[in-house]
């Protein structure tokens, strides 16, 4: 089998600091923004992707159903994000060259993002994690390593990509990207209403 690069879309959070509105279900450019994530994924390049549901999962599930990929619910998601990179991470399997670890509301990340990234990770050299920035600002997708990825396993809760990046710094390749698309998420009304605006 070729190489292969695996991802893990995390969409089982609550989106508590949107109010009553699931941010996952907003859309952008008439496509939600969960199924709009999952798509650039796997335009960028992604070969096998995992979309981890939870909060809502019965609403955001039909929306993925017409992609190539594969979903996962994770029934503890209100513990948080680490559970969902757990669940996700767990039930991958196969033999990927990398693994994405992504988010689901970067309403305006774009399959060349996720290409580059792709790209950057294949260049690594001897790092096992490649991190996109923006300005100096950490952003999203992360590329892993498949050795990573029991590493995080092992760890359990304590463990996430944060604290293994922050841990094991000479392993980390920080890539400046001149794309903002890395570091733009939608977590308040008023980054709705700033994405309301820019796409209008």
């Amino acid at each position: 089998m070729s190489p292969y690069m695996a991802a893990v879309l995390l969409a089982a959070g609550e989106s508590r600091r949107m109010g009553p509105v699931n941010k996952l279900l907003l859309e952008v450019d008439g496509e939600p923004l969960v199924r709009r994530t999952a798509r650039v994924l796997l335009e960028g390049g992604v070969g096998d992707l995992l979309v981890v549901l939870g909060h809502e999962a019965p609403r955001l599930q039909p929306l993925l159903s017409d992609l190539p990929l594969r979903t996962g619910l994770n029934p503890r998601y209100p513990e948080g994000q680490m559970s969902s990179v757990h669940c996700g991470l767990s039930a991958l399997g196969g033999r990927p060259e990398g693994i994405l670890i992504a988010l689901a509301d970067q309403p305006t990340l774009q399959p060349r993002d996720v290409a580059r990234l792709i790209r950057c990770y294949r260049e690594r050299g001897h790092h096992t994690i490649v991190v996109p920035t923006h300005r100096g600002q950490r952003g999203n997708p992360i590329a892993l390593d498949p050795g990573q990825r029991e590493a995080i396993l092992r760890g359990g809760r304590n463990l996430g990509c944060r604290r293994l990046i922050e841990r094991c710094p000479e392993r980390v390749k920080a890539v400046e990207m001149a794309s903002p698309n890395y570091v733009i998420d939608l977590d308040t009304p008023e980054d709705r209403d700033f994405l309301q605006e820019a796409v209008s």
